[in-house]
Order: C-alpha cells, then sequence, then structure tokens
C-alpha cells in the first residue's frame, strides 16, 4: 500500500484542543436535551493550509459532526434531518437503547428518505464515549464524512484538568484533495477493506496537541474509520486505559504501551503530562508493520509546571449492566468465514446482493450484505433476561472487530485463556485464527445485528441478526 507524504508527514495546522474544559462543579435534575442535526454535502478542509478544500458528507457541515452530550439517565430527543440525496439513519453506536431507535433501514426502522426527518428519542443509561454514524449505504456515508461523537457524562465530574476527545478518521483522498470513489471494491472487500492515505483528528490532519507540565487529561479516543486498525504509541508517557467502548474498567496500562483500536471502538485514558516544558513528544500509529507514521505531536508550553501527579488515575464509576450468570447462560458458537486466503473464496451465496457481486463473507456459512434487510433470518433466539455466552472464531486470514448492537459484553476469553482484565466492551476486535468468548445478558427486545465493523466486510456478508423475544 502506498501512503502518501500527507499521511506520514501529517504536517498541516494545529489541533485546537488546548482550551481546558471547565470542570462542572454540581449537577441539577437532568431536563431532557434535544438535538437537531441535518446529513447535508459540505466543504472542509482536512489537510492544512496549502491544501485543496474537500467535498464530504457532513452533519451540520461540520467533520466530524457536532459533538452531543447529555447526562447519564437524561431523556434526549434528537432529530435527524436527511438533506442528501439518498436515504439514510443514524446509528447510535454502543448506546443500551429501544430497538426502534438503533437506526438500522428495514430492520428496525424505515429509511429516511431525502427531505424527510426522523426524531430519535432514547435515555443512555450507561455514562462513557460513543459515537454516532449512518447505517444506509455505510460504507460511503461513513467514508465521507457522516460520523460524529455523543458523550454522556458522569453524574460526578472526573477529577481531571482537561477533558479532550480525538475522533480519528481516515481518508482516501487524491491529488486534488478530493475522496476517491470506488466504494465497494470487491477485491479490499476480501482483504483489509478499504484503508485511505490520510488520518485526521477531529476533521483535521493534526501536526500538535498543546500540552501544560503537570496536568492531567482525559483523553476519549474514537476510531471512526472504514478499516483502519490503530496501534497508538505515546512517546515519553505511560497512559492507562479507564475505560473500553464507554464502559470503565480496572485503571491498567495497554499491553505493550500500545493503545489498539478496531474501527468503531474506543478507550478512555487518563495521560499524566510528565513531559518537560519547551519539549514536543510524539504519538506514532504503528499498528501495520513497515508503514508506522506520526499521528500527532504533544507539544509543551515552555512555562514552568506543577509537580507530576503522584496519586493514582481515577477509576470511573461503574455503570449498571446487567451482569451475566456464567453458570446457567446459554452457549452459541460463531464462526467467521471467506475472505481473500480464507478458503472460501469469492462470490459465496447469501440473503442480499452488492451491486459488484455475491458475498464474500460469511458467519455460520450464511452471509447477509448490505446494511440491513427487511425480515433478516436471526441467526439464533434468546430469551429476554437471559444470559448468553458467544464463543467467535475467526477462521479467516484477517482481523475482525464484531459489534453487538444494542448491548455491552464482558470479554471472558480469548483463544482458551481467561480474561486478566474485567472489561466490557461493543466491539470486540479479532486476529486473523483467533477466538474469543463474550458474555452478556439479553435485556432488550427485538431483532439486533452483530457484524464485522470493518464496513466492506458488513456489507461483502459478515452480518447476522440475533433476536431477543
Amino acid at each position: 500500500m502506498r501512503v502518501s507524504r500527507r499521511a506520514l508527514i501529517l504536517g498541516a495546522g494545529a489541533l485546537g484542543l488546548s482550551g481546558a474544559l471547565p470542570l462542572r462543579r454540581s449537577y441539577a435534575d437532568p431536563p431532557s436535551r434535544e438535538y437537531q442535526i441535518a446529513a447535508e454535502s459540505a466543504t472542509v478542509n482536512l489537510t492544512g493550509d496549502g491544501y485543496p478544500d474537500t467535498a464530504v458528507w457532513a452533519y451540520e457541515g461540520t467533520v466530524p459532526g457536532p459533538e452531543l452530550r447529555m447526562r447519564r439517565g437524561q431523556p434526549v430527543r434528537i432529530t435527524v434531518v436527511n438533506k442528501l440525496g439518498e436515504d439514510t439513519t443514524v446509528h447510535w453506536h454502543g448506546i443500551r437503547l429501544p430497538n426502534a431507535m438503533d437506526g438500522v433501514p428495514g430492520l428496525t426502522q424505515k429509511p429516511i428518505q431525502p427531505g424527510a426527518s426522523f426524531v430519535y428519542e432514547f435515555t443512555p443509561p450507561d455514562a462513557g464515549t460513543f459515537w454516532y454514524h449512518p447505517h444506509v449505504d455505510t460504507l460511503q456515508q461513513l467514508g465521507r464524512g457522516l460520523a460524529g461523537a455523543l458523550i454522556v457524562e458522569e453524574p460526578e465530574p472526573v477529577a481531571v484538568d482537561r477533558d479532550l476527545l480525538w475522533l480519528i478518521e481516515d481518508w482516501r483522498l487524491d491529488d486534488r484533495g478530493r475522496i476517491a470513489g470506488a466504494f465497494g471494491n470487491r477485491m479490499e472487500a476480501g482483504m483489509s477493506g478499504r484503508i485511505g492515505n490520510t488520518v485526521t483528528i477531529n476533521g483535521r490532519v493534526a501536526e500538535k496537541v498543546s500540552a501544560k507540565a503537570g496536568e492531567r487529561v482525559r483523553l476519549r479516543l474514537v476510531n471512526a474509520a472504514l478499516a483502519r486498525i490503530v496501534g497508538l504509541r505515546f512517546e515519553g508517557h505511560k497512559p492507562v486505559v479507564v475505560a473500553h467502548d464507554g464502559q470503565p474498567c480496572d485503571p491498567h496500562t495497554p499491553e505493550g504501551g500500545r493503545v489498539v483500536l478496531g474501527p468503531a471502538m474506543r478507550a478512555d485514558l487518563i495521560l499524566d503530562m510528565t513531559g518537560k516544558p519547551g519539549q514536543t513528544y510524539r504519538v506514532i500509529d504503528d499498528f501495520y508493520q513497515d508503514l508506522a507514521y506520526k499521528l500527532v505531536d504533544l507539544a509543551y508550553d515552555g512555562k514552568p509546571g506543577s509537580e507530576p501527579r503522584s496519586d493514582a488515575p481515577p477509576k470511573l464509576p461503574a455503570n449498571p449492566l446487567p451482569e451475566p450468570d456464567l453458570t446457567s447462560a446459554e452457549r452459541h458458537e460463531i464462526t467467521l468465514q471467506g475472505g481473500m486466503m480464507g478458503g472460501m473464496g469469492m462470490g459465496i451465496s447469501g440473503t442480499g446482493m452488492m451491486d459488484h457481486g455475491g458475498a464474500t463473507w460469511a458467519m455460520n456459512g450464511m452471509s447477509m450484505t448490505g446494511d440491513g434487510q427487511p425480515k433478516m433470518p436471526p441467526l439464533f433466539m434468546i430469551k429476554r433476561g437471559k444470559s448468553c455466552v458467544l464463543a467467535v472464531k475467526n477462521e479467516t486470514a484477517w482481523w475482525h472487530p464484531m459489534h453487538l448492537h444494542g448491548h455491552s459484553f464482558r470479554v471472558i476469553s480469548r483463544n482458551g485463556k481467561p480474561n486478566p482484565i474485567r472489561e466490557w466492551r461493543d466491539t470486540v476486535l479479532l486476529p486473523a485464527r483467533e477466538t474469543a468468548e463474550i458474555a452478556f445478558v439479553a435485556d432488550h427486545r427485538g431483532d439486533w445485528m452483530f457484524h464485522c465493523h470493518v464496513t466492506d466486510h458488513q456489507e461483502a456478508g459478515m452480518m447476522t441478526v440475533i433476536r431477543i423475544a
């Protein structure tokens, strides 16, 4: 894969994240929040001064879309207006909400037609870092910029000096700054998916983030890429993970010092700024062998800071997740199949067709292509309130971030070994030829999608439905 100078150097524009957010000292009872966002065409500058602007699809004309903030347990009403020339919906990724609000076309709602609107209403039960994106023509709509962060705040403020969000997107741009076409390339769909040549943070190729010695930062990471997996190393710093996919975990340093996020995955980090005034430290993405690049610099101002924090990073308050009963749980096995070098080849027959041909991927021998279809047959059914363990086996040669709609699950084992960390997620990243066991309580009735969040893989067949009745 050729990576452009723009992607490797990322040398345009400082990132406007240096302003501290005010700490909230107290909260009143949460009133209902209302938002209106429009999906529309827009023109933005992704790559900085001296580089051409890019025509995108965006929420409210910005990339990423507006940051939606609310409190845990606060009712929210979001009106989505479709100003595109095609249908759309919005999926509120990671939120445990009613099935009718999940945003899957044909399965949970009718698509929002051009010129129409739809009102999503739900009360988020969990605090954490979530995001929103379309679920119609997802490969193109997400790939052209439709994504935004949804932050649900804790009942009490977390003791940090700054609360920062990095929403990471991956773009494929040509030399004129235009988004390259050929979405749904079948060869890419059978491998790692559509990986771009330009990476942005909060809609901009980033040169630096201002830092102050001694401060403690809560850094919210969202991987909103179509297919790119990121593996971030913070030179000279020791990030501590305090949440996965919006759900708090025991604070711990990431394995090997690198924060790995597949598409759709999030992590909340506590980053103590232990660098020296006037110095610069790189944040490197080296997930792909021989394709490491600098994502951004942490640039310290020249002023003396406070002494480094000696107290332990704060542990986030737990969310009210139902604990699965592993002794009585139903067990189901799901095998991921297909793709190039995956043993099934191309052209698997499935329940739907992509414009460029049939399915490439399957789950338990069954393929569902596209973004969601009426009367999608469930892979299995489980009674509401029942605990469930899914043993997911990746028989393919490629990585898959597997996302379950409407639920958070515990990752209880990998490759037959118990997970040493108690972690809840809504998306589990499965390397090639590996397995994972996840457990959850089926506490929301309806048909829920379970799919790979490498969007090419989902649209080419790696998608199914779990019915809770």
